[in-house]
């Protein structure tokens, strides 16, 4: 049986056997898992941690830790339900599954959400939609309210949001309403601070209050009044950071590439739409797009909204795109342009890369996100990637925790492939 449940510390790691992975002492809502009650050394813990992982044909060769308690069978029920089934392998015959029905499926459901955390059950709801094909029960009303909200269950809702009949639609957009709501409390308040002090700190003032000055540029105007009596500079000309303005200081432009691959970062990127859209000396565009083109922009006041106004899947044509939120551009040396998408272009990759270059030659700040997740190293087409470089235009992935920062530097005026490799964000 394969695994992949526990966290990076491991199998002797708080995220793996021989740790603390969930409610109670052991992970699985209270005592340890095969010998409820007892009191045992941390070895036998974490040789049933490893029973859990290897599954059945295991226990022989654990002698007692090998055997399992009530908690511990049912556990291991739930996982060999998941990660044993499957067809026939060498004329073994198919042990274990879930089945097409959503009773069993929703008490498997409230298996695991009974013996395993909730990033747990996340990534075994994630595996049971990806091996088992599971998506169409997820049209069910009453088994959508089991599953634990998550980005990726989110993506798998909205692509199937047009297929959706009007009795699950509700349930569904709880589901992403929980989902948006988790992401905005992540990134909300960064984002507005990180973008607002870059706001801020991108306009001078020779008056500036003592809070605003800028000693360092204050300093460095002012060095040739250097008193060696005194040792000390004497300002003549001081240099501050202005105030914030109401008024629109900058526009930003958001594309999301709707393909199905770029599930997670259509929905963080909707979210941080939405943020941005609430600073008001920002004007925010956001358009999605596939073969064809939506401008969700006036839908930007309800991020559940936005995403329920995507179109996961299909084709992907960014040079048309580009052609249309070149229009969006007015102030092209006041414009951030963000491209999110892994560039697998489906329509005229010249055309594509000559619209990109036109838009840093007439000044706007582009910089392209491979992906907008937390999933590592993204699938993308390095060729496309390679020629933005060469165009001087970054492209890498980045993850929504060091997003805010990344705006900060864009609209700072900061070098962003320096800020990509600074933060090892560099294409891979």
């Amino acid at each position: 049986m394969t695994g992949g449940w526990w966290d990076d510390d491991g199998p002797g790691g708080p995220g793996g056997p021989g740790g603390s992975v969930g409610p109670g002492a052991d992970g699985f809502g209270g005592g340890a898992p095969g010998a409820e009650g007892t009191d045992e050394a941390p070895g036998a813990e974490r040789l049933r941690r490893w029973r859990l992982l290897l599954g059945e044909p295991a226990a022989a060769g654990l002698g007692a830790a090998g055997r399992l308690g009530p908690a511990g069978q049912a556990a291991d029920g739930a996982l060999t339900a998941l990660y044993d089934a499957g067809p026939p392998e060498h004329g073994r015959p198919r042990s274990a599954g879930l089945g097409a029905s959503a009773p069993s499926v929703a008490r498997w459901l409230g298996d695991i959400r009974r013996y395993f955390p909730a990033t747990v059950v996340q990534i075994m709801q994630r595996d049971a939609i990806d091996r088992l094909g599971l998506a169409e029960l997820l049209l069910e009303p009453e088994l959508l309210r089991t599953v634990e909200p998550d980005v990726h269950l989110a993506g798998t809702l909205l692509s199937l949001s047009k297929v959706m009949p009007e009795t699950t639609r509700a349930t569904a957009r709880r589901v992403v309403a929980a989902v948006v709501a988790e992401v905005e409390r992540r990134i909300a308040d960064r984002t507005r601070a990180a973008v607002s002090g870059a706001l801020n700190r991108s306009a001078r003032t020779r008056r500036p209050r003592l809070r605003d000055l800028d000693w360092n540029r204050t300093i460095a105007a002012n060095l040739s009044r250097y008193q060696p009596a005194y040792r000390t500079v004497i300002p003549e000309r001081l240099v501050g950071y202005g105030r914030q303005r109401q008024a629109v200081a900058r526009d930003v432009v958001l594309a999301i590439d709707e393909s199905g691959s770029m599930a997670p970062s259509v929905v963080y990127a909707s979210v941080f739409g939405a943020v941005l859209a609430s600073i008001r000396t920002l004007r925010t565009s956001l358009v999605a797009f596939d073969t064809a083109v939506a401008d969700l922009t006036g839908r930007l006041p309800d991020p559940v909204d936005v995403l329920f106004g995507t179109q996961l899947g299909g084709g992907t044509d960014i040079n048309q795109a580009l052609a249309y939120c070149q229009g969006l551009i007015k102030a092209p040396r006041d414009t951030l342009f963000v491209l999110i998408s892994d560039l697998i272009e489906g329509g005229v990759r010249d055309q594509m890369l000559s619209r990109l270059s036109a838009m840093t030659a007439a000044g706007v700040t582009v910089v392209v996100l491979l992906a907008l997740s937390d999933e590592g190293a993204p699938v993308y087409d390095a060729d496309n990637a390679a020629a933005l470089a060469a165009l001087g235009i970054p492209a890498f992935a980045c993850t929504p925790d060091a997003f805010p920062d990344l705006l900060a530097a864009a609209l700072a005026g900061r070098d962003l492939a320096a800020w990509a490799h600074q933060h090892s964000l560099a294409a891979r």
